[in-house]
């Protein structure tokens, strides 16, 4: 056993120093790729204007007012948030309106009871609490001895909440599909740095795996640039590419900020 921790420890070290440039960069990076889903969802809205209206009123039972509204809503508060998401300017309040807009349209297409939707906005609402640990991991109380709850442990809470809820899109990735061999192999190496990201042990590499992992499927299986324009499944698969993007912002912002302290890595620094 204590082989395998000085292997590990080696390659930790080696990672460490090979990304140790592109370090200060992640956050940036993890934050637009958080909401990629919710910048092309609202570029769609706006080019399918009319198909959007029409679906609502005539599918949906909407009438033409409620429509309307509905969907300069969605890509206000979508574009909105993102801006202020990218810029870190009132995060709190970005993250509530694209949490509202994952809910809204839940409601709206009819997809809460879609179990592989269901479980990508759930991974998808991980990343959001992500970002909102992110907000408050580097604020710090002004005031010792209040009896208030302190911002860190505000961050630590949304930390734990955020990277359970991310490995949902992994668990519909590994549950779909014909299984091969290779695809079980990946399926089990997966599970088990999914398991490491809930318990926070050694999260960082086990994000950093599961972040190259979904990189990989993302470009293989949801290549919709090579399906033709006017193919009724391009935007589903688009749709499905943009949404894996923002779950590995979130999977970004762990290894960015670590586990928090609920976690097994937070507990052994302690010991």
């Amino acid at each position: 056993m204590e082989q395998v921790n000085n292997i590990a420890s080696r390659l930790e070290d080696i990672i460490g120093k090979v990304a140790a440039p592109f370090k200060p960069h992640i956050p940036a990076i993890a934050r637009f790729l958080l909401v990629a889903t919710f910048i092309e969802d609202s570029i769609r809205i706006i080019f399918q204007w009319s198909d959007q209206l029409r679906f609502l009123q005539y599918h949906r039972g909407f009438n033409w007012a409620l429509a309307y509204f509905f969907l300069v809503f969605n890509v206000m508060v979508m574009l909105t948030g993102s801006f202020m998401a990218i810029t870190k300017k009132h995060t709190k309040f970005a993250a509530a309106g694209l949490f509202c807009t994952v809910i809204s349209q839940t409601l709206a297409y009819n997809f809460l009871f879609d179990f592989k939707f269901f479980l990508h906005n759930l991974s998808l609402i991980g990343g959001l609490l992500m970002l909102l640990a992110e907000a408050y991991h580097k604020r710090q109380t002004g005031f010792a001895g209040l009896l208030s709850v302190p911002e860190f442990d505000k961050s630590t809470y949304f930390q734990l909440a955020g990277r359970i809820l991310l490995i949902f899109l992994f668990l519909s990735l590994v549950f779909a599909g014909e299984m091969t061999p290779l695809r079980i192999l990946f399926s089990v190496v997966g599970l088990i740095a999914c398991a490491m990201v809930v318990v926070g042990f050694k999260a960082k590499w086990s994000a950093m795996f599961l972040v190259l992992f979904l990189s990989i499927f993302n470009v293989v299986i949801n290549n919709w640039w090579t399906i033709h324009q006017n193919h009724p499944n391009r935007d589903f698969v688009k749709y499905d590419f943009f949404q894996i993007l923002s779950v590995m912002g979130g999977f970004m912002l762990l290894v960015s900020m670590g586990p928090g302290g609920l976690s097994v890595d937070e507990q052994k620094k302690q010991l």
